[in-house]
């Protein structure tokens, strides 16, 4: 397992650790993640979570070999578990984002309610680039937060962005050296200790519940056609590039 989970003074920590696979995500790790989200939910005594990763790696997404070994087969998959549990999550959600954040290590940040970033930090979103599509709701989300041909450059072309650029679009708080990043989310996720746990939850439901059934209907039509789309050619030539280390050829496909 390579979650870490900790709870001290009322913060919950998720901690990605599996550097030497630049942190990508396994369907076991997803569970591990789901799992933990729902009993910092149900824990009286936490009062936020952290989620952060390793010195300069956030996480590289999903682990294409675990991923192909064991696709999503449904909504009650590890991966749409962990959706549902950070959607679901009423309690503040810190992100720390230490480094690179590929995938789903970006989409997740639209669901956190704080996100602090290092300078060193690489988001990108390459779905089209394997020949996916979009997930956890990042296909309304990113337009909206970024308006359409910002987000068309993000999701159609993958091009990677700044720390910086996703302050300045509005998906993070602050961007500051990478040695102060967790230092700061957690000092962040520690001052609701001091404050009114019930109004803090009740808060937090207001400002989300107007694009949760919408945003539930957008994360499940998203996952049908992911699930599909990995069944796909154009999927299979990605992957099969992506691990003899060349870019793919998609010349033959119309």
């Amino acid at each position: 397992m390579s979650i870490k989970t900790a709870t001290y003074q009322g913060v919950t920590t998720l901690e990605i650790a599996r550097p030497e696979k630049k942190n990508a995500l396994t369907a076991a790790m997803y569970q591990a993640m789901a799992d933990a989200l729902r009993a910092a939910q149900a824990d009286p005594e936490v009062r936020s979570v952290l989620i952060t990763g390793q010195p300069g790696i956030y996480t590289a997404g999903n682990d294409l070999e675990d991923f192909l070994q064991r696709p999503p087969q449904g909504l009650d998959s590890p991966v749409f578990q962990f959706m549902q549990a950070l959607i679901e999550c009423d309690k503040p959600v810190i992100a720390a984002v230490t480094g690179a954040a590929i995938g789903i290590g970006t989409t997740m940040l639209f669901h956190c309610d704080f996100v602090y970033v290092s300078d060193e930090a690489r988001l990108a979103m390459p779905f089209v680039a394997l020949g996916l599509v979009p997930e956890f709701g990042s296909s309304v989300l990113v337009a909206e937060r970024m308006g359409h041909v910002r987000a068309a450059e993000k999701l159609l072309l993958g091009d990677p962005f700044t720390g910086a650029e996703a302050v300045e679009c509005g998906l993070a708080n602050a961007v500051m050296p990478s040695a102060e990043v967790v230092r700061h989310a957690r000092r962040v996720a520690e001052r609701f200790n001091a404050l009114a746990p019930s109004a803090v939850r009740e808060s937090k439901r207001l400002m989300r519940a107007a694009d949760r059934e919408r945003l539930q209907a957008v994360i499940a039509a998203e996952g049908e056609c992911f699930a599909a789309r990995l069944r796909s050619e154009e999927a299979r030539e990605a992957m099969q590039a992506f691990f003899e280390k060349r870019p793919p050829d998609f010349t033959r496909f119309r």
